[in-house]
């Protein structure tokens, strides 16, 4: 099999469209067809079902596709091995939260770039929906989440710490200039709520639902920047990293609200499926996140885990969900 027929094969797995897999591999639509025929012909299967527009792999194709990513990977580290640290080209997409993102890695990634100077990075807003899948096909090399337990067998998750989260609302809300705000004062409050950052979501959702206390509609937002605006303008309240605030609560655009209820938390993971190849680049970027990612929050080691809680290994409890409690 010729690596430049396996590497559109998996351009077309990845994107199952033929012309979306034409521009990633730098070929026209009948270029494609024409190295997928030369693949089924010289395996005598058929590795795709074209129907109509619609394009989806057969099982022989899926069986491929892990031989076909392990190909690629190969290449891609004997070529990183001659070439060096400071010639390692290629791409790395990652899933990460926009606050993490934001207010963690923006120093970091400077510094990775110095050290891997000709490879692309692509950061992706994280969600969990979808990312077992990403992960498993290739799409994605590495994912962060802020969440407290991921379960799928075939995924290896670390464990970076604990990212403290924090109740905010506009300086003129009801909540800021009273008592200790407890979970039974937001029945009927408005919510705020990322749907980028969901994981720190579905915590705040998960707690109120255990009290029994019923906001109003929620607003959803897939910029942070415009759920904070809103809610310095007096809309609600929200759950965000304390990091992602600050800046707003040292200028009085946001307001802190007492809160007397559970320790509002979650933890901070980082993903790779458990066949992905670690390339130098990529095996160097986890390495420097183990680090530095966490500095100036509650840290832990690193701890492997295998479709467990990640917050088992930080604190001792166990917990199905995101958690915000203590």
């Amino acid at each position: 099999m010729e690596l430049r027929d396996v590497r559109t094969f998996v351009a077309v797995a990845r994107h199952l469209s033929f012309h979306r897999a034409g521009q990633e591999v730098h070929a026209a639509q009948s270029t494609v067809s024409a190295r997928i025929a030369a693949l089924e012909e010289e395996l005598q299967v058929r590795l795709f079902d074209r129907l109509g527009r619609r394009v989806a792999l057969t099982e022989a194709g899926e069986r491929l596709q892990q031989f076909a990513i392990k190909l690629l990977d190969l290449e891609d580290e004997a070529r990183a091995w001659v070439a060096g640290a400071s010639e390692a080209r290629g791409a790395l997409s990652i899933r990460v939260p926009e606050s993490l993102c934001a207010w963690r890695m923006g120093g970091l990634i400077r510094g990775y770039r110095e050290q891997f100077p000709h490879l692309q990075l692509r950061f992706i807003s994280c969600t969990l929906d979808g990312l077992e899948k990403d992960l498993r096909q290739g799409v994605t090399d590495l994912a962060f989440l802020m969440a407290d337990s991921v379960r799928a067998g075939d995924l290896v998750v670390e464990a970076l710490g604990v990212e403290p989260l924090v109740l905010v609302a506009g300086p003129g809300h009801r909540l800021a200039h009273g008592g200790p705000c407890n979970v039974e004062d937001l029945a009927g409050e408005t919510l705020a709520l990322s749907t980028a950052d969901c994981a720190t979501r579905k915590s705040f959702e998960h707690l109120l639902a255990e009290a029994g206390v019923r906001p109003a509609a929620s607003l959803e937002f897939s910029s942070a920047a415009a759920l904070r605006g809103c809610l310095a303008g007096g809309l609600g309240v929200s759950i965000l990293p304390a990091l992602a605030v600050r800046d707003d609560l040292t200028a009085g655009r946001l307001a802190l609200l007492p809160w007397a209820g559970p320790i509002l938390e979650t933890a901070v993971l980082m993903l790779h499926h458990k066949d992905k190849w670690l390339s130098p680049p990529l095996a160097a970027f986890m390495d420097l996140m183990r680090r530095e990612l966490m500095g100036g929050a509650v840290a832990s080691p690193p701890a492997c885990l295998d479709s467990l809680a990640a917050k088992e290994c930080i604190t001792g409890k166990s917990t199905d969900c995101c958690r915000a409690g203590g």
